[in-house]
Formats: C-alpha cells, structure tokens, sequence
C-alpha cells in the first residue's frame, strides 16, 4: 500500500505534518479531512516499498499495540467521533498488517450491525475476555472513554508486573546456562585429553576423577541418547502439564517451592486484585468479574481458589468468607476486603491492595536477585571448580609416588 506525505493545519492552525499509508491519495485525503487537517500539500511518497508480507509471518500486535490503541480510542470516543469512525481511523494507521486487518474487520462488523464487544470477542488471541466483558459493559453504561481508559492503566500495570517477574529470572537463566555451557565443554573435550594421560600413567584414579571421567564417557559417545531422551521428557511433561490433573499438580508445587512460591503468591494476589477491581469498578457483576478474573489467573491452584470464593458468593456469603478458607489469599487481603465490602468502596480497596502488592513484588524481586547472585555465583564455583579439582587429583597422587 502506497506511503504519503503530507502537510496542513489542524483545527487548531497548529502547523502538522506527516506521512500515511491508504489505498490511493483519495483515501489519504479522506483520512486527513476526518481528523479535520487542513490540508496544504499531500503526495506520494517515493521509493522502494520493502514491507514484505509473507502469510502465516506477519508481526503480531503486542500488549504495547493494544495500549496504543486502547488510549487513542478512548480520546477519540471522548473527544466525540463517531465509533466506526474512530476504528476507520485507527486502523488504517496501523503499521503491523495483522492489526490493521483485525480493526478494519472489527469495523465491518459494526458497520454490520454488531455491538463493538461482540466484533471484539471475535479476535480472542487479540482482546481477551477481560477486554470484551469491559467494554460490553462500558457500552451498556455509555462510559465506553472511561472504561478505556481504566483498559489501558490496568494492561499497563499487568504487563509491568510481568515485566519485574521475567527480569528476576534473567540473571540466574544466564548463569546456569553459562554453567551448563562451561561443563559440557570440559566433558567433551577436556577430560577426554586427561582420559589418555591418566590411562597411559596406569595410575589408579580416585573415585571422584573415576566419577567424571564415566559422565564424559557416557555424554561422549550417548550424546545423541541424552539429547532425544531430554526432548522427550520435556514433550511428556508439556502433555502432562496440558491436562487438568497436570496443571493442577504442578502449579500446585510451584507455589510451595521455597523463595519462589511466595512471589508467585504476591504476583497471584496482585493479579486478582487489579483485575477484580477494574471489573467491578466498570460495572461488570460480581460473579461474571470472578469467573473472568480466574481464567486470567495464570495458575491452577489460584484459579480453583477463585471459583470456589464465587460458588461462595452464589450461596449468599462474603466475598472475604471464602477468601479466608483460601491458601493463596494472605489475612491482610482477606481483612481489607472485609472492610471494603463493609464500606462499599471495594473497587477502591481492591486497588489499594493491587497497588500493596506490586510494591512487595518489587521488594521480592530485588531480594531474590540480591539472594541468587552469590548463590550461583557458588554453584558455578563449585561445578567447574569441583571438576576441575577432580581432574587433577590424579596428577597430586603421580607427584606423590614420584617424591615419594
């Protein structure tokens, strides 16, 4: 599709200038004219057109996307242009392929007659349930700008969570992959050479270089063995993990592994609590928001928890009465909670508690990369140091016989 460069004013006389992408320099000027630019110049833009489309390869919008255009649609919507017109316009401002052709679909189905959640629901890899439930429910209480906008904050703050959590992992992944790295060239190229000499010495090995000089053996010539029965294992434990009682083990497991399950808890908790709190705050009924807020969870154990605080709900009981009996949700969240549904600001509460725990997140993940640092730092020491003492115990017995 042709690129276009243009230049005018806006309503304001604000001198603009640009490039856009239409069908022709008729689409382009239609473009400009509904975002009211005055134009003074417009032409196309020469030179080669690099952007390549290869089916099944186009870039796919990103979480960064979806807040772009979260929070242009929502100033669009409160600045008054009409909805097709605000999807016309930002999709054919899209620079990734694959989005544009989502929004402008969005916009024929509206066009057609569906309501703006429904044309969403549509793209469920794009706009989760989350997303649709909100916006149905702005568009019922025509608050469509604000719910946006609440949309945007809380993608925000979910992906910056995400974000501290993958950045504690980086460092200890680096080094074990280093570690890694480092023994298996000691044991494929290294200790082989050391094989021969010891052999050649007729030397008796101690039981440690015996040990290491076996593994090199067996990784040596079975490499090929390690490496299928590695990929199997790991295709047997993704099938494992896909079913329901594999989920619900593992993620059961992973929240009582030392250090790690209590961030996972805090990041658990942190989750349920902006997302219940955005729903409610948007209007969405309670058991509808804990039905959506537990597919969001992220994990088994945390999900099961939540399901069973709504079928507490759709008893007649508190929501902090079935929080309470829960193993993820600590007392203090189950207090305020109390208090909010006491006070009738749990919406705010719920945030309050969000906003608490993305700050013991950060703490946590601060002090687990200040805790790992000198703990692999000694692993490291202690594998490749280890071996290589290993390798050389034989050579301080040679010495010794040869002094002796």
């Amino acid at each position: 599709m042709p690129v276009f460069k243009w230049s005018g004013r806006d309503g304001s006389g604000t001198a603009r200038s640009g490039e856009l992408e239409a069908a022709n320099q008729a689409a382009a000027v239609g473009l400009l004219r509904q975002q009211k630019i005055a134009l003074d110049s417009i032409s196309e833009k020469k030179g080669l057109n690099m952007n390549l489309e290869i089916p099944g390869l186009e870039a796919k919008p990103t979480k960064k996307d979806l807040v772009v255009f979260t929070r242009q649609f929502a100033t669009m919507i409160d600045a008054g242009l009409p909805l097709v017109q605000c999807l016309d316009i930002l999709g054919n401002q899209q620079e990734k392929n694959s989005f544009k052709k989502i929004i402008l679909k969005i916009k024929e189905d509206v066009e057609g007659g569906s309501t703006f959640a429904d044309a969403l629901n549509k793209h469920p890899r794009v706009f989760d349930s989350l997303y649709v439930n909100l916006v149905a429910a702005g568009e019922v209480g025509g608050i469509l700008d604000t719910i946006l906008n609440r949309l945007a904050a809380y993608i925000e703050k979910a992906e910056a969570l995400k974000g501290k959590v993958k950045s504690a992992l980086v460092y200890p992944s680096t080094i074990v992959g280093v570690a890694i790295a480092v023994t298996s060239i000691l044991l494929v190229f290294v200790v082989p050479m050391f094989q021969e000499m010891f052999s050649s010495s007729g030397t008796a090995l101690p039981l440690p270089t015996k040990i290491l000089v076996d593994i090199s053996f067996v990784i040596k010539n079975y490499i090929i063995h390690v490496i299928l029965a590695t990929i199997v294992f790991l295709v047997a434990f993704v099938y494992f993990y896909r079913t329901p009682v594999g989920r619900a083990l593992v993620d059961d497991l992973l929240l009582k592994i030392p250090i790690f399950g209590n961030l996972i808890k805090k990041v658990a908790v942190a989750r349920f609590t902006r997302t219940l709190g955005t729903m409610i705050s948007s209007g969405v009924p309670i058991l509808d928001a804990l039905e959506i807020t537990a597919k969001t969870a992220g994990n088994k154990t945390v999900e099961q928890d939540v399901m069973f605080t709504r079928s507490g709900i759709s008893e007649g009981k508190t929501l902090a009465e079935p929080m309470s009996q829960s193993k993820v949700f600590p007392p203090m969240v189950v207090q305020m909670v109390a208090v909010g549904e006491a006070t009738g600001n749990m919406d705010a509460m719920l945030n309050k508690i969000a906003d608490f725990y993305d700050q013991e997140v950060d703490d946590a993940v601060s002090a687990l990369t200040s805790l790992l640092e000198p703990a692999l730092m000694v692993f490291l020491g202690v594998v490749v140091g280890g071996m290589v003492i290993a390798l050389y115990l034989p050579i301080f017995s040679m010495a010794d016989t040869l002094g002796g």
